[in-house]
């Protein structure tokens, strides 16, 4: 299933590390893809953060990585929206981290009139900015969300993710998103190709959660599930969403390369 592969796309909330605990297999995974010359990218749908922080963040795991090796959410908008909507005037809900990401891709951000808003992950969220934020989308302007996931792993449980305050926002409005850039649609394989340069069936989702990671197989990539996150064994029997492959964690993967 995995010999045609080039590039691991790999998940990093409950399938590198929860928290501030690494993973089983985490590292021998990682230095099994170097010794075989495999490319990797590690991809989230956390925009609260931008790629220098996830450096930071698997430095202290001693994970070593250039930010190259980061995609997040954040930055495949940004992509998108220099795409689609060059020179657009953007409303941004998020933190500062997700704004200067913006702000580095050349992306005019503006507190009113603007051209488009985006919704992304804000753990500095305050009334006034969802206020604000639907009366933009009220009004009519372009409503693009960074991704949709409805909770955020941590080592004590789950926070309420993008996906809760685009339900808040939908009873307010009346309005989903027009786009959601994040895991599993097709504008993160578009950024991943664009990144990577690897076609759709040399690209593997590593992740733990059915319907972001996993259901990036349906974009035509191959998809294998780690159960040391969000998704347990007995939830595949209730999902219309399958993996290709299905491991305990990392190790499982490991195992795989070895015998190819």
């Amino acid at each position: 299933m995995l010999k045609e592969i080039k590039c691991f796309l790999l998940d990093m909330d409950g399938t590198i590390y929860i928290g501030e605990d690494l993973l089983p297999g985490a590292k021998e995974f990682l230095k099994n893809l170097r010794q075989k010359k495999l490319d990797y990218l590690f991809l989230t749908n956390n925009s609260s953060k931008h790629s220098a922080q996830y450096v930071e963040k698997l430095a202290q795991f001693n994970i070593h990585i250039n930010k190259k090796k980061i995609l997040t959410s954040g930055e495949a908008t940004t992509i998108y929206l220099n795409r689609y909507y060059p020179r657009a005037k953007v409303f941004i809900v998020g933190t500062k981290y997700l704004e200067e990401e913006f702000l580095k891709s050349g992306i005019d951000l503006v507190d009113y009139d603007p051209d488009i808003v985006v919704l992304g992950f804000d753990t500095t969220l305050t009334y006034k900015k969802i206020w604000k934020l639907c009366d933009f989308i009220r009004e009519g302007c372009p409503y693009i969300a960074t991704h949709s996931d409805i909770n955020c792993p941590t080592e004590t449980g789950f926070m309420p993710d993008i996906g809760s305050f685009i339900a808040l926002i939908k009873t307010s409005t009346n309005r989903k998103p027009d786009v959601v850039i994040g895991k599993p649609n097709k504008h993160m394989i578009e950024a991943v190709i664009e990144r990577t340069g690897c076609k759709k069936e040399e690209i593997a989702m590593v992740g733990d959660r059915l319907y972001t990671d996993i259901a990036m197989g349906r974009e035509g990539i191959k998809t294998v599930l780690v159960l040391s996150g969000e998704t347990k064994k007995s939830d595949l029997s209730l999902s219309e969403i399958i993996p290709d492959i299905v491991v305990n964690d990392l190790r499982g993967i490991v195992s795989i390369l070895k015998k190819e």
